[in-house]
């Protein structure tokens, strides 16, 4: 039976743990389900505040040729940003969490991670219908909404090829957690999300830093989801198949070394 298959004959079991997760995120919680909206909103205030306020940042001009909102364009970027973080940090809790239930019965050592995406998918289609309507009562909206969903699922993959990674690691050597997390506020500030990529030096003490930063695959994800939102334009078709390209072979890679590193993972739990 190939790994594929075997995840197939085990999609209840993700199903049952995707509604487990669910069910369990903000249980015993006052507010409920309005934590999914009140994080990224605080998130995006404190962003704005400090990078559109105080350090005076600014948008450029939307597709609608008279919009500029800094918080907007913020937003587009950091809906990416949570999604991939998300996946991403949520698959080393995901594969630590399911030791005492692999101890004691059998099933894809995939399967928390790959169920922990889909809770972290609804948070971010919460995330993208939000500011989807806003552009609409901006009057900034158009066709180019349906990359949206087309970009969730290759970052999606490539988001999990990392994640399987650096989960089946961690179980054997658990700086690794601590080493994601640095390298995350590493990532995050090396991609265009708080600021645009003409606002870098092409270059700093002969360091080729725009070339750096647009080397990096999240710069083109949250261009794409830019493109959608906020400047309402198709990207060209080598961005997109760019993107195409590197996703596929992340997850694939990913998943191999995984399945791999995985045999004994039980053991280790």
């Amino acid at each position: 039976m190939t790994a594929a298959t075997e995840l197939w004959a085990y999609r209840n079991l993700i199903y049952n743990l995707t509604q487990r997760e669910l069910r369990s995120r903000y249980k015993k919680s006052i507010l409920g389900w309005a934590w999914s909206l009140i994080n990224p909103a605080s998130t995006l205030l404190i962003y704005t505040l400090v990078f559109g306020v105080i350090f005076g940042a600014k948008s450029p001009v939307a597709g609608n040729g008279h919009t500029a909102v800094f918080a907007l364009y913020l937003f587009a970027g950091l809906i990416i940003w949570n999604y991939f973080q998300g996946i991403v940090s949520g698959s080393i809790s995901a594969l630590q969490s399911a030791g005492p239930l692999l101890n004691k019965v059998y099933f894809p050592a995939a399967c928390p991670a790959i169920a922990h995406v889909f809770t972290v998918v609804l948070q971010a289609l919460i995330e993208g219908s939000i500011l989807a309507l806003i552009m609409i009562g901006l009057g900034n909206v158009s066709f180019t909404l349906i990359l949206f969903p087309v970009v969730l699922v290759f970052l999606g993959l490539f988001a999990l090829g990392l994640g399987l990674v650096v989960s089946v690691y961690n179980v054997y050597l658990r700086d690794v957690g601590y080493l994601v997390s640095i390298g995350m506020n590493l990532l995050f500030y090396s991609t265009p999300i708080v600021y645009q990529i003409t606002q870098v030096p092409e270059s700093k003490y002969g360091i080729p830093l725009r070339a750096i930063i647009n080397a990096n695959p999240l710069t083109k994800f949250v261009g794409l989801s830019r493109d959608a939102f906020y400047f309402l334009q198709w990207p060209s078709l080598m961005t997109f198949v760019g993107v195409i390209i590197i996703s596929l072979v992340t997850f694939v890679l990913g998943w191999l070394i995984f399945i791999r590193k995985a045999r004994n993972v039980t053991e280790e739990l």
